[in-house]
């Protein structure tokens, strides 16, 4: 019989482990509930419990596995002491004058000391490239800027211009609260519901569990945020359910990564980027949202179209209705764990902060999944632990990264890297927006590659966002724009972590599987030129323009089935390649805003239309390559 308590140095360990999370949380909804504390303490607050969560849990191989050495636990006391310091020497560091009065030796060494421990235990939880990206910037400002060290530490370290900026704050007011509710709607069943709303929908509709992916990849990022967490989630279940429909391996795994990335850009609940924007426009997050909602309906629509044409191309069927829950059962059952997600958005709208909306949320999903039987089985106090617990452990790889970026715009600041970046962006453009808008997007999905989207975001705002402005794009649609390519980068080969997680699942070739993605999320690649050419569709007017972003979703809708059909080659019948060609002119034609182009691309698809249907339809009940053989004939 074992003891209750394990005194065991792992007993200890653990416990200890749960006790620092559970407290993180408690005190990031107290600062919710009764006003955040000034920014260097909560800023500092924040950092502290992860560094600390970091060193605890995670090994210098970067894997969370093992009990922390010595060496973790000296690193540890390091990271934590600088953090202290501001915190016993707080009227000192507040009452000085930034960049003019010099810093103390003890100043500078924990500055040298936050800025190490950053980078390590920024690399430890998220891998090597924004690390590597920090330091690259740290060498500039250096070596190349010839910034002054004392005054590079000041900055980074003394003020809320670096490591304490504005990521971290949004780390700490927004995200931890956010990845908390998606902790407690896990735990209280509410996944389920998600796959079983998504499947009663849909899936008895030609690849009928391709579209599941669809719908409820979008339903699952409101509580994960993350590309990978979201196939790791939904693709269990998901691309079994494709691969025996008919789908080959590479094909669901790349539909289930366009899906799973999808996630971060629908309302309303988006990827921790979505409140750094916020922050950097000096908006609320619900307007934020409001830019989101078409391009990401728009990102869907291209893929549901897409897992349809190819679907009907090849002949598949959707699931047998004997296997599908109905949708009146599933909302009887569990339709009641919507019921968080609607206080969340109620609130957005009602004009209360994000935190706060997600602070109700949270505190109201546990009361709802108590109302019914059909949900209330294993929720108890352990639910509410482990909840918090998951979401403090899910919070500190967002924590160290916006730390970590906070060195890269610290850097980007003080030299006026920026300006000097502008120019060079303009220069290479020729003062052409289509050009910059390239470089931006290959620089986005470069930057993606190698880390995750919020400090990918944060550079490209840093360094490109600037010259597509001065270019001429609105400042809202030039930052939706690198939050896109930040996100996109994730089904972009050769590194697409999306792609790799939904490879591994399905046991298919990655660069099959990534090809798959590229033509399955085509649209996603085009529809942040698409608003930025036609700000209508972000809303940005509001209510005032209503009829001009009606007309601009209605043609971009159209356009979005038309790219997915010429990627495909199915219309109303698979498509000969003439036609296929036709598909993809309407596509872009519709796309690109214009009466004229409307009108033009609403023509050539009616063309294609017209001979699928009535001049070389295909033969009844024919299907597939069969349907294309007939009409040859």
């Amino acid at each position: 019989m074992t003891s209750k308590f394990d005194l065991s140095y792992g007993g200890i360990v653990r416990l200890a482990t749960t006790i620092i999370a559970v407290l993180m949380v408690i005190y990031h909804v107290w600062a919710i509930a009764f006003g955040t504390p000034e920014a260097v303490y909560f800023r500092g607050t924040h950092l502290l419990f992860a560094l600390t969560l970091v060193f605890i849990i995670h090994r210098r191989s970067g894997e969370p596995e093992g009990l922390p050495g010595a060496l973790d636990l000296v690193l540890l006391v390091l990271a934590v002491a600088p953090i202290l310091y501001l915190f016993v020497n707080y009227d000192y560091i507040v009452n000085r004058i930034f960049y003019v009065d010099d810093l103390s030796t003890m100043d500078m060494i924990m500055g040298v000391l936050m800025t190490v421990m950053v980078l390590e235990a920024a690399r430890r939880v998220i891998g090597w490239a924004l690390p590597i990206t920090a330091i690259v910037f740290l060498v500039y400002g250096l070596f190349i800027a010839r910034l002054e060290p004392m005054r590079m530490l000041d900055q980074l370290y003394m003020t809320t211009e670096g490591i304490f900026g504005i990521p971290l704050s949004v780390s700490a007011a927004y995200v931890l609260i956010f990845v908390l509710f998606g902790a407690f709607m896990e735990r209280t069943g509410t996944g389920q519901l998600f796959m079983d709303f998504a499947m009663s929908l849909t899936g008895h509709t030609a690849g009928g569990p391709g579209k599941v992916s669809c719908v409820s990849s979008a339903l699952f990022g409101t509580i994960s945020g993350s590309a990978v967490a979201n196939v790791m989630v939904d693709g269990p279940i998901t691309i079994p359910l494709m691969k025996r429909s008919g789908f080959p391996p590479h094909f669901a795994a790349g539909v289930e990564a366009v899906a799973s990335t999808g996630g971060q850009i629908m309302p309303p609940i988006m990827g921790a980027a979505a409140f750094v924007m916020a922050e950097f426009l000096a908006v609320s997050y619900f307007q934020v949202t409001i830019w989101a909602a078409i391009p990401a309906i728009l990102y869907y629509v291209a893929v549901f179209f897409a897992v349809h044409f190819e679907a009907k191309r090849v002949g598949l069927l959707g699931l047998p209705r004997s296997e599908i829950p109905r949708l009146g059962q599933v909302m009887r059952e569990r339709g009641h764990l919507f019921i968080p997600l609607v206080v969340i958005l109620g609130g957005l709208i009602a004009g209360y902060s994000a935190p706060y909306c997600a602070l109700a949320g949270t505190l109201s999903c546990i009361p709802v999944a108590m109302l019914r039987k059909s949900t209330r089985a294993g929720i108890g106090w352990r639910t509410v632990w482990d909840s918090l617990e998951e979401g403090a452990k899910n919070a500190i790889a967002i924590a160290l990264a916006c730390a970590c970026a906070g060195i890269v715009i610290g850097i980007i600041t003080l030299t006026g890297a920026a300006i000097n970046f502008t120019a060079v962006v303009v220069g290479l453009a020729q003062e052409m927006l289509l050009l910059a808008l390239i470089l931006t997007m290959l620089a986005g999905i470069v930057l993606g590659m190698g880390m995750p989207t919020t400090p990918a975001y944060i550079v490209m705002v840093s360094l490109l966002v600037p010259a597509i402005i001065k270019l001429g794009a609105p400042v809202p649609a030039a930052h939706m724009f690198a939050f896109y390519f930040a996100i996109l980068s994730a089904i972009t080969p050769p590194v697409a972590l999306a792609v790799y997680a939904a490879a591994g699942l399905a046991k298919a070739n990655l660069w099959e599987t990534g090809w798959v993605a590229v033509r399955v999320g085509a649209a996603g690649f085009i529809v942040p030129f698409m608003f930025v050419y036609e700000p209508a569709l972000l809303m940005i007017n509001g209510w005032d323009e209503w009829h001009v972003s009606l007309h601009a979703f209605v043609t971009a809708t159209i356009g979005c089935a038309c790219l997915a059909a010429g990627m495909f080659g199915y219309l109303l019948r698979e498509a000969r390649t003439w036609e296929r060609i036709l598909l993809l002119a309407a596509a872009l034609l519709l796309i690109k805003p214009g009466i004229i182009t409307d009108l033009i691309g609403l023509a050539l698809l009616a063309a294609v239309v017209v001979n699928q249907k009535y001049l070389n339809p295909a033969r009844p009940g024919a299907t597939g390559p069969a349907a294309h053989r007939s009409a040859e004939n």
